[in-house]
């Protein structure tokens, strides 16, 4: 009861303390209560991509720092710093159980592409560890449920809202094809182009209405999902800097990711989309239409 207490009245001093921010700001003019808000947007989106954000400070930092001796692997020691992040965020209610829950399924669809791609040979993941399924180490689930805990977070942080939303049925069955793609295309003719298409299509007409402090704005869903995916495209490039996974064009020296990648983050990002979209509704928070 006295944590709950504790929290509570954390919880009051910092609206306290936004409000009087916020009037502050007005005061001195409209430029001025802008750049407020948008500080107040980049904090949420700190939060929001706390997970990610520390596995990725995580990858460049035991590259640069981790013992080449050290008994325990480097791949081991990134999945066992992830599992305490996760433990460290329920324990802290940064995130809820059924959070964990969707992410933990992020994990199991992740790892199973990983399985299948390291094995034709598009990535590899270049040194030993003994926390790993044939040639995936286990962290590298963790970097995927990242995706998944950034949306889960951001959905509830900004208070999502959705006008002109396609119906469910069609946006899974428009996921499980691009999953199934990303499988199929290393045998038959790459589908990728008609996928596009059809998120395009798809979702021409959505918007997400988001909330940084008090008013709902708005912006098309389509240009969140590419926000998105060039930002994982980006912590992609360090996460291959950092040597924690490697194309086959990066072994004899680094090189960016190719741009094609953010295109597969991208459809991907729909995957993890309608994942989070199943958890809002369960919750009752969410019609057929988000």
């Amino acid at each position: 009861m006295e944590a709950i207490g504790i929290r509570r009245g954390a919880r009051s001093g910092l609206r306290w303390l936004d409000r009087w921010a916020a009037r502050q700001a007005s005061r001195r003019g409209r430029w001025v209560a802008f750049a407020y808000e948008f500080l107040c947007f980049g904090l949420k989106q700190a939060s929001a991509c706390l997970f990610g954000g520390l596995m990725v400070a995580l990858l460049l930092a035991t590259w640069r720092w981790y013992p080449a001796d050290a008994p325990l692997a480097r791949y081991d020691f990134l999945t066992l710093a992830a599992i305490g992040i996760q433990l460290a965020l329920l324990a802290s209610r940064l995130e809820s159980l059924r959070e964990a829950r969707v992410i933990a399924l992020f994990h199991v669809v992740g790892t199973l592409m990983e399985l299948f791609k390291t094995a034709v040979g598009s990535w590899a993941y270049p040194e030993p560890s003994l926390l790993r399924l044939g040639g995936v180490p286990l962290f590298s689930g963790f970097m995927y449920a990242s995706v998944g805990s950034y949306i889960a977070r951001a959905w509830r942080l900004f208070d999502f809202r959705f006008s002109g939303h396609p119906r469910f049925a069609p946006a899974a069955m428009l996921a499980l094809g691009i999953y199934l793609n990303f499988f199929a295309h290393h045998y038959l003719p790459d589908a990728r182009v008609l996928l596009f298409a059809a998120l395009a299509w798809l979702f021409r007409h959505t918007w997400v209405h988001y909330r940084i402090r008090r008013v709902h704005r708005r912006m098309p869903l389509l240009l969140g999902f590419v926000l998105v995916a060039l930002f994982i495209w980006l912590a992609e490039n360090v996460g291959t800097l950092s040597r924690a996974w490697l194309y086959p064009a990066q072994r004899h020296g680094w090189s960016m990711v190719p741009l094609g990648k953010f295109g597969s983050w991208l459809l991907l990002m729909v995957i993890s989309y309608v994942m989070v979209w199943v958890l809002h509704r369960r919750k009752g928070g969410a019609s057929d239409q988000a």
